[in-house]
């Protein structure tokens, strides 16, 4: 497969949450390769420094800072380091999250609150402290993760798909409020992406066949297919498109 490079993103900051496995990693490598000035949060500090490793020879080697996103001036604190160490961001992608199951009894208020703070709120505070760097670079963009577990109603996933529709609402909201200062806010609602976490807790290979049977595309989602629709959407490529949810899922829903 021959994809696209993107000669805008050269030596543009980008800010990448949960960037040290996963959907996460993948963009940190497709942001690299692209030459982009790339900062990564994540709490896996083993995988984030292997992946920084990883990547060294790229034209800028990725930063890690090591960040509980449940904290948020602990967030606030990283993309300040970032903007001192590397300058104003121009590409915040919101992409962390937790798709933990569980039973809808099971749900306490201590967990309900501890779902929307993995899934939802440092979304909102990362756009907000970003903002006002983009504004001195006139305008950036920022994607946040959805996913289309909230499209399909899944009933072991309650909070997960609450926080995850909720994410399109805050996009459409701070892509109105955003919009005078030329920065972009759009989302990304993936499928069901093989990962290496899924199949270690969730997914056999028979629910992974399952899925790519049921797809219109027969093959199965994997990072790099989000973090290339990722790249586009950082990039001047994508300069007038604000304010959408992209759904990259293989034709699943």
């Amino acid at each position: 497969m021959t994809t696209a490079t993107y000669p805008s993103l050269a030596d543009r900051v980008v800010f990448i949450t949960g960037g040290g496995s996963g959907i996460g990693a993948a963009m940190v490598d497709a942001f690299a390769a692209n030459g982009a000035r790339v900062v990564f949060v994540d709490i896996d500090v083993a995988a984030s420094e292997a992946l920084v490793k990883e990547l060294s020879g790229a034209r800028h080697a990725p930063l890690f800072l090591r960040c509980d996103l449940t904290d948020i001036p602990a967030l606030r604190d990283a993309i300040a380091q970032a903007e001192k160490a590397a300058g104003p961001i121009g590409v915040l992608i919101n992409n962390a999250a937790n798709d933990d199951r569980h039973a809808v009894d099971a749900v306490t208020e201590t967990y309900w609150d501890h779902a929307m703070a993995v899934n939802l709120r440092h979304q909102f505070f990362a756009a907000q402290a970003v903002r006002a760097g983009m504004r001195t670079l006139g305008g950036g963009s920022i994607i946040n993760f959805s996913s289309i577990a909230w499209m399909v109603g899944h009933a072991s996933m309650v909070a997960y798909t609450t926080a995850k529709a909720a994410v399109v609402g805050m996009t459409d909201s701070l892509a109105r409020a955003f919009g005078e200062d030329n920065i972009r806010v759009n989302a990304i609602a993936p499928g069901a992406v093989i990962t290496p976490r899924q199949l270690r807790l969730w997914l056999s290979k028979e629910d992974v066949k399952s899925f790519a049977d049921r797809q219109c595309l027969h093959r199965s989602l994997r990072p790099d297919d989000i973090a290339r629709v990722a790249l586009f959407l950082g990039a001047d490529d994508s300069a007038m498109i604000t304010k959408q949810c992209l759904i990259v899922d293989g034709g699943l829903r």
